[in-house]
Parts: C-alpha cells; structure tokens; sequence
C-alpha cells in the first residue's frame, strides 16, 4: 500500500495529480508570494502548503474564474504595440541606484 502524507488518501493523491498540485512549505511561499499568485491566476496552478512537512492549507484558484488560454495570451502580447526602448535603460539606471541597506548594528 502506498503511503500518503498524513490526513491524504488514495483519492486525494490521485486528484494532486491531476491537478498537477504542488507542495510548498510556507516560508517558500512567504518568500515567492507574488510568482505563487500569479501562477494560481494566469496559470491555474495550485498549492498546498506545508508547515513542518504537514500540509495546512490549499491555494487553489477561485471556482468559475476562468485562466486565459495560450492563444489569448499570444493575442494580448501581440496587441500590447511596440516596446518602450528607453525601459531596458530606466531598468538598469534603477538597478545602479538600488543600493543593499547598510548594517543594523553598525555605528
């Protein structure tokens, strides 16, 4: 007999990989809130969250909410008109500025 995370049956696996659930502690969530978002929105991905190895919860997108398809995406990128190309320099000009804080603890 298989051997299942506590509080998961045979079903509940089967579904998991269906879904093609994911498992994520929680502190890697705290860490890739946003990416993990994004993925339940505009990819339909789910989650389940573990703390200490145990699953606690579920993130999974709403019911009815429906995920864009590949072919709507492609559109959408294609109608989006022509990139700024002064971005790329905004974006390095900014990553020069950004500077990592200095020590709490220093004086």
């Amino acid at each position: 007999m298989a051997r299942f995370a506590p509080g998961f049956t045979d079903c509940m696996e089967l579904r998991i990989i269906q879904n093609m659930e994911r498992r994520i502690s929680a502190t890697e969530l705290a860490r890739r809130l946003g990416d993990a978002l994004g993925r339940v929105r505009y990819r339909g991905d789910s989650f389940i969250v573990e703390r200490n190895g145990a699953p606690v919860a579920r993130l999974v997108p709403l019911p009815g909410r429906p995920t864009a398809s590949l072919r709507e995406a492609l559109a959408a990128w294609r109608a989006a008109g022509d990139p700024d190309p002064a971005f790329a320099d905004d974006l390095e000009r900014i990553g020069a500025a950004d500077l990592p804080p200095g020590s709490a603890w220093g004086s």
